[in-house]
This record gives structure tokens, sequence and C-alpha cells, in this order.
């Protein structure tokens, strides 16, 4: 059995997989770390190997406690990826963006995938069917354009996206709201459609904490998948197991 580890800015993910087959996952604040931890080492004693993928400097005491009890495997530049990376800048490469890459490398190998995801940032990543990672984009997520207008305005309110947004607004807030949400989707559907004419065949993924809020408002075919990061990070740790 194998567990993967996403450490983010609050929040951790716990992913128990057997073989390629997510059994159980958690999502918890940062403080919950050991007490989740213990839960899921009782139920499921037979995790033998662990990968933890982290956006910050992840605390020795956790990784301490991690390389005591399992084979650990932490993911940074320097491990063999999946893919062959033609980024640029691959020392900038963020692990999410890696782990979402491996995820399309294992699901759909001779296929052209673009990994749409829709989190604090959106980000577009593009795997040909050679199984090259040419690169993609990142913009503003759903939550950081409300903060924004927000933030760098007087008047603007803070708000939360809501169901049911016409095109023409006719109040500041329901303006707002269709700024935010026909913008986003128009953006997508758009850079979709680009990749599209590049690319013939093109397999699209949503994923991400706004993708089934998102999926439903997109005019293009896609699969909705809000585990397809998790289940990168452990064919990762399958891969690097036998290395």
């Amino acid at each position: 059995m194998n567990l993967v580890i996403d450490i983010g800015n609050t929040l951790v993910k716990m992913a128990v997989f057997q073989g390629n087959v997510l059994i159980q996952k958690k999502t918890s604040l940062k403080q919950n770390f050991f007490k989740n931890l213990e839960e899921l080492d009782l139920s499921f004693p037979n995790i033998g190997h662990v990968l933890v993928s982290s956006v910050s400097k992840t605390p020795s005491k956790w990784l301490q406690k991690l390389q005591e009890d399992y084979k650990m495997i932490v993911l940074d530049k320097e491990l063999p990826q999946v893919f062959l990376n033609l980024y640029a800048s691959p020392k900038t490469l963020g692990n999410d963006r890696i782990a979402l890459v491996s995820a399309a490398s294992k699901i759909y190998p001779s296929q052209n995938v673009l990994v749409i995801d829709v989190g604090t940032c959106i980000t577009f990543d593009l795997k040909t069917s050679e199984n090259e990672y040419l690169g993609g984009a990142i913009s503003p997520g759903l939550q950081m354009r409300y903060q924004a207008m927000n933030t760098f305005t007087e008047n603007l309110p803070l708000l939360e996206p809501e169901e049911g947004v016409n095109l023409i607004g006719n109040t500041t807030i329901k303006s707002m709201q269709s700024g935010v949400i026909n913008g986003i989707t128009s953006e997508i559907d758009g850079v979709i459609s680009m990749y599209s004419t590049q690319f013939k065949d093109l397999t699209i993924i949503l994923t991400g904490g706004d993708s089934q809020f998102l999926c439903k408002r997109l005019k293009n075919s896609i699969f909705a998948n809000s585990n397809f990061l998790l289940e990168g990070l452990n064919y990762i740790l399958e891969f690097n197991k036998s290395q």
C-alpha cells in the first residue's frame, strides 16, 4: 500500500492507494497532521511507502516521523520523472504541475492531454502523445479574482461564487459575479479551443477545488477528476519505488 501526502499552504491532503486504486483520502489543516496520520496508520497497517509533496518547507519532525514509519520519497526537482520534461525552466516547475502531468502520462500515455487545474491559480499543462511536457499557462483563479477586486478598489465587496449568474449584471454585485464567472469560463473555453487547433484529438482534464463548480458551465467536452493530482503523486511513487 502507498500513502501520498500533498502539503499546501494551509491544508494537507493524504491519500492511501492499493496499487492504482485510491482507497481513502483525508483533507485537513496542518495542525491535524499527526492525528490524521495516526488514524490512517491504524486503518491501513500495510502502508509501506510514502511520497511527500509540498509547496513550502516541510517540518522536519513530520519528515522524521514518516522516515521512521515508512520507506519515504520526497518529490523534488531531482526525482526521476515519468515524462520527458521540455519546460525551459524545469527547476521552477511546481510539484503540483509535475503530479498532474504524471497522471496524464499514466492514464493517457499515447494521447495529447491538456490538464486544467482550477484552484488558487488556474494552470494549463500540455502533454503530447509522445509523452513530452511542453508547458502551459498560469492565471488567477476564482477566489483570487474576487479578492483582487476587493483589495484594489475601495467600494467593491468580497464575494463568493454563486449559481445562476447571468451574462448581464443589473447590480454591482451581479456585474462582479458575471465578470468573474463568465470571464473565467470564457477564458478556459477559449484556451481549450486554441490548444485544440494545434493538437488533434485533444483530451481535456479538469481538476482542482473549483472543478465541480466550473465543469457544467464549460462548452467543451471535458473529464472532471478531482483526484487527478493525487493519482499523479501515486504514479510518481510507484515509478520511483523501483529506481
